[in-house]
């Protein structure tokens, strides 16, 4: 692991690190922020997954979340949405390849030499934060749109990794949505029963989740016909799984809104975390 850079942030350190992946045979970047609070010993960690077209980055300068973590004595961390670099398969349009991992292991060619972000996050980076930081193994995760339907589909596929799950206007219901359908044909194949473990509506109804779920979703979303926030109400409901569910008047899918609501995320992971 290479430090690219640390900054003082709050009382603890915003660091940005890179690393050879065996998972997605390239290099990677990914941010952690570690609390003040880590100088007297391992702190839980709640992970951040982000949407299309954003690296490590956005949520590190735009989500205004190292504040909160800092209040609340969280790690946070930021993985890329992708591999990227030379000889890692693109597509023209932002919603395929680099930037838009959709955080499943692929099977199809060209994709399958490099986009393995499933097990990139969920036991690569994993073991490399653990390792090389000060935290706990109580971990929590959440994310904003295709990094919302990240967040719950590895949590509820991997409830042993995960302890606090919630999502930003997560792509709810992939299957369904031409944001889903198209990366899911590209990555996986055309066997739509594949696809299943990676929808969090379907998931959800499949398999439960073991505690509760917080979501929240702008009410004027640009992409709500594309989310389809309505089948994850359905499916919470449908499974009777605890959750808080709020459509929040007059927001839409920016990180103005993400930041707006992002202490209470935070707060939301730190009880459960440190119960």
């Amino acid at each position: 692991m290479k430090t690219v850079s640390e900054n003082r942030a709050y009382g603890g350190v915003q660091g940005v690190y890179s690393h050879a992946s065996d998972a997605c045979s390239c290099d990677m970047t990914f941010a952690v922020y570690m609390p003040p609070q880590a100088k007297d010993g391992p702190v839980p960690c709640l992970w951040y997954l982000s949407g299309l077209t954003c690296t490590h980055e956005n949520a590190m300068t735009k989500a205004g979340l190292q504040a909160h973590a800092a209040e609340f004595g969280l790690a946070l961390v930021f993985p890329d949405t992708s591999p990227r670099g030379e000889g890692v398969a693109d597509d023209e349009a932002y919603d395929l390849g680099q930037g838009a991992g959709f955080y499943v292991n692929a099977t199809e060619a060209p994709w399958v030499p490099h986009f393995r972000m499933y097990d990139y996050v969920t036991k690569e980076l994993r073991a490399l934060v653990q390792e090389a930081f000060a935290v706990t193994d109580a971990h929590g995760i959440t994310g904003h749109s295709m990094g919302g339907h990240g967040a719950l589909t590895l949590a509820i596929n991997n409830p042993d990794l995960y302890r606090s799950l919630s999502a930003f206007a997560p792509i709810a219901h992939p299957t369904a949505s031409d944001w889903g359908r198209k990366q899911l044909a590209a990555y996986l194949g055309s066997n739509e029963a594949v696809w299943a473990a990676h929808d969090a509506t379907l998931v959800l109804k499949d398999k439960g989740w073991k505690s509760d779920i917080l979501v929240d979703q702008g009410a004027s979303d640009q992409f709500l016909d594309l989310l389809k926030p309505e089948a994850l109400a359905a499916a919470l409901a449908e499974t009777r799984t605890p959750s808080t569910f709020r459509m929040q008047e007059g927001y839409d899918h920016s990180y103005y809104f993400v930041s707006t609501f992002g202490r209470d995320h935070v707060q939301w992971h730190a009880e459960r975390l440190k119960a």
